[in-house]
């Protein structure tokens, strides 16, 4: 069956790609259809027709599915940030899990059995501690913070976000307000000029404490004292207003600089019943309450008994090392970012744990240094792309009797778990893990075993 493109098709949506969006087949070809439901029965316009997959809109509902629900947010559908405003929580729960099954029996070449389950979050809104939120302007000049609507730069104004802290939301008014009063101006990627690029906040789950970071292409700005002034009014618990100094010209949101403005540089925040000091830079999750969850399941799977000596590679601020510390022997953290490790030694320190080290290296190279050093458990937490080939290589020569990896991405994680299998490893046991409600993303716990 030949699909035209701009024609109208009937369908029944039959389930979801990995970024959430509705999949459906029409004549035996593939259509992705955004911001649907499994079960929608639905009128369909194509707007791209290619040779083996199509894309379409809904132009009608006709009968929705049981799980279809009314979004909360006013900004669901066209905000690039959430993907299953629409759908039940349950639904959504269902849709992770088995993202993550799929991804290790189809890439990975794993029995599905091997997951567990996968674990809700108990609030699904403002769990997130921490925000980033571009800077622009509307039709009319005025200043607007929010997020970028999907696979583009355009700014969709966003006052009030359902997953991001209260306390964020009211610090990026204030700098907007601030910032429209004094005529201080957004950056503009295009032109290459302008002042205030992202504004990053910060928010202690347990503390209470917030940081504003103003990320900026510039230091010379107007008012800052008045800025600084209106913030400590409006939000008591603010302990830090830092000024950070990007003029790249691609998306990486922080520079190489901060000063602080007022206040102090770090965040404290409690997190598995040790207290940590945070840098901008510094990894920390954004879901307290999962990440407590997340690193329960890592340290048993993990299984010490006090006699191991355990690398963590990717440790950010020492949150998962200290976490493992407990029961362990020894625990070495490796970071390439120089601020975290930091942070991790810091933390270390104002813990009281003294059976951990930190290197300031690239994960493969620090592992393939260690390789002498008896490892006898690995816990990697790498970024979304997964292990490189370089650690990947590493943990190889290495060979630890076992290895915990915690992922955001199933798909590399998968990729990775392929990998590690088919050089002498077996895979146990994973655990999914949701961190971000209403977004795509979801976590994974995995335990190989050589």
């Amino acid at each position: 069956m030949e699909l035209i493109k701009n024609k109208i098709y009937r369908c029944q949506i039959s389930d979801y790609t990995a970024d959430g969006t509705g999949f459906a087949k029409i004549g035996g070809r593939a259509v992705f259809v955004p911001r649907t439901a499994v079960g929608d029965q639905c009128d369909v316009r194509l707007v791209k027709v290619t040779k083996n997959v199509a894309f379409g809109r809904v132009e009608k509902l006709v009968a929705p599915s049981g799980t279809r629900i009314e979004p909360a947010c006013p900004a669901a559908g066209r905000c690039g940030g959430c993907c299953y405003q629409h759908i039940t929580y349950e639904e959504e729960l269902r849709a992770k899990g088995k993202k993550v099954r799929d991804a290790l029996t189809r890439i990975g070449g794993q029995d599905g059995s091997k997951l567990l389950g996968i674990t809700g979050a108990p609030a699904t809104v403002h769990y997130r501690n921490k925000a980033q939120y571009p800077v622009g302007r509307d039709k009319e000049g005025g200043i607007v913070t929010g997020f970028y609507r999907s696979r583009s730069h355009e700014i969709v104004p966003v006052e009030r976000c359902l997953i991001q802290s209260e306390t964020a939301d009211r610090i990026a008014a204030v700098v907007r307000s601030w910032m429209q009063e004094f005529d201080v101006p957004p950056y503009d990627y295009g032109a290459n000029r302008g002042a205030v690029r992202h504004i990053y906040v910060r928010v202690g789950e347990k503390s209470g404490e917030s940081q504003l970071t103003l990320i900026t292409a510039t230091r010379k700005m107007p008012a800052l004292e008045v800025l600084v002034s209106r913030l400590r009014e409006s939000e008591p618990a603010l302990t830090g207003i830092l000024l950070n100094h990007n003029q790249r010209g691609d998306n990486v949101i922080l520079g190489d600089r901060t000063d602080v403005l007022w206040g102090e540089a770090m965040l404290e925040d409690r997190l598995c019943g040790h207290s940590f000091l945070l840098s901008p830079e510094a990894f920390y999750q954004v879901n307290h309450a999962q990440a407590e969850r997340l690193y329960a399941c890592a340290a048993d799977f993990a299984g010490l008994m006090g006699e191991e000596t355990v690398l963590d590679l990717y440790c950010g601020a020492g949150t998962i090392t200290l976490t493992l510390a407990e029961r362990a022997k020894t625990v070495i953290g490796v970071e390439i970012v120089p601020e975290a490790v930091e942070n991790a030694k810091r933390n270390a320190a104002r813990n009281g744990m003294e059976n951990v080290e930190f290197l300031c290296a690239d994960a493969g190279q620090a592992a393939r240094q260690l390789a002498g050093r008896g490892i006898d458990v690995l816990v990697v937490d790498p970024p979304r792309k997964g292990l490189d080939e370089v650690a990947r290589d590493a943990i190889l020569k290495m060979l630890p009797p076992r290895v915990v990896y915690v992922s955001c991405d199933p798909a590399t994680l998968a990729r990775d778990v392929a990998e590690l299998c088919g050089a002498g490893y077996w895979l146990e046991r994973a655990q999914a893990f949701d961190m971000f409600p209403r977004t795509s993303h979801v976590e994974t716990v995995c335990l190989l075993q050589r």
